[in-house]
């Protein structure tokens, strides 16, 4: 019979908490190289489970579903850059302030996204969601939801009502239509490297002015 002196003892708060962070990682990396490889319509949560060895009841510890492991890094990737932006000098414009908080994310970056998976996985998983419909329509609506946050934090910033000043939400609209189409091209390119992303973020970004009051025309009427 086993005594209070023989029994083994629960492990430490941190080291629970540092096993618990172990599996999450675990199940994140084995969803995205199987959203990557097998597709994500194709990939279920047993699939996931099966893959760390362990239950689709422990998957759903961590995850409410295969949507959320989708965008898992994403979505700290989008926390990193809202933290970015309260961070930025207040005498900088809003325009400025969105685009130094972007590049110097895409700087800083690689190491948040390492401490879970690779980051040659992360940009695999951004071409996976351009091109697949459901995950496509998932980002369109999670990016939303971000451009409302940040439009509110620039008219806090610049002392605004974003509800009656329309300025905070158009100008996150014209950004945040800007880093799509840059994502998009990135996909598409030879070069899927985290710093030809940077690079292509920093060109399309600076067009953005002279897209808005420039004349296009290389002839005249």
């Amino acid at each position: 019979m086993e005594t209070a002196g023989t029994a083994e003892a629960a492990p430490p708060p941190g080291l629970r908490e540092r096993k618990k962070q172990r599996t999450r990682d675990a199940l994140l990396r084995a969803a995205l190289e199987l959203f990557t490889t097998v597709g994500y319509e194709r990939t279920t949560v047993d699939g996931i489970a099966e893959a760390v060895g362990v239950s689709q009841r422990t998957f759903f510890r961590y995850f409410p579903g295969k949507e959320e492991a989708a965008f898992a890094v994403q979505d700290m990737v989008e926390a990193h850059f809202v933290e970015a932006l309260r961070a930025r000098p207040p005498h900088e414009a809003p325009l400025e302030a969105l685009r130094q908080a972007v590049l110097e994310g895409w700087d800083t970056i690689s190491d948040a996204v390492l401490s879970v998976v690779p980051v040659e996985l992360y940009l695999r998983m951004f071409c996976t969601i351009e091109s697949t419909p459901v995950l496509l329509a998932a980002q369109l609506r999670r990016a939303a939801e971000t451009e409302e946050q940040v439009a509110r934090l620039l008219a806090a910033r610049e002392g605004l009502d974003a509800d009656t000043d329309p300025r905070p939400r158009l100008l996150v609209a014209l950004f945040g239509g800007a880093m799509r189409v840059t994502g998009r091209q990135w996909s598409a390119g030879p070069d899927l490297s985290l710093e030809a992303i940077r690079t292509l973020t920093a060109a399309y970004l600076d067009q953005v002015g002279p897209a808005l009051t420039g004349n296009w025309r290389t002839t005249r009427p």
